[in-house]
C-alpha cells in the first residue's frame, strides 16, 4: 500500500506521439518521440511485437510517467514510461476518451 503523498509524487501527463520507429536488432522496443505542447521527450518502450507497424501509433495520446529516472536502452536514452495495460499476450495502450490539451497532468 502506498500513501495518497505517495502517489502525488508521480508526474503524469498527456502527450501525444509524433514519431515511432523500431529500434535495429531489438525484437521489442520502439523510440518514441512525444510532444508535451511544452518539450519532447523521447520514451524507449518494449511494445515492439504488438506495433509490427510503429507508425499506426503517431497521432495517439497516452499518458506518461515523466519523473522517472532516464535510463538508457540499446544506445538511447528513455525520458518517461509510456503506462499501458499488461494483458497478458499483448500490452493494450490507454488512451483519453476525446483528446485533451498535451502537457495536461494525470490526477
Amino acid at each position: 500500500m502506498i500513501t495518497i503523498d505517495d502517489f502525488k509524487k508521480l508526474e503524469i501527463k498527456m502527450g501525444k506521439v509524433i514519431s515511432a520507429e523500431m529500434v535495429p536488432e531489438a525484437d521489442k522496443l520502439l523510440k518514441l518521440v512525444f510532444d508535451f505542447g511544452s518539450e519532447q521527450r523521447q520514451i524507449m518502450s518494449g511494445i515492439a511485437e504488438f506495433f509490427p507497424d510503429p507508425s499506426v501509433l503517431v497521432g495517439k495520446q497516452m499518458p506518461v510517467l515523466m519523473n522517472l529516472e532516464p535510463r538508457k536502452l540499446r544506445g538511447y536514452e528513455s525520458q518517461g514510461m509510456l503506462l499501458a495495460v499488461d494483458a497478458g499476450d499483448r500490452a493494450i495502450l490507454l488512451h483519453p476518451e476525446i483528446e485533451v490539451p498535451l502537457g495536461s497532468v494525470i490526477t
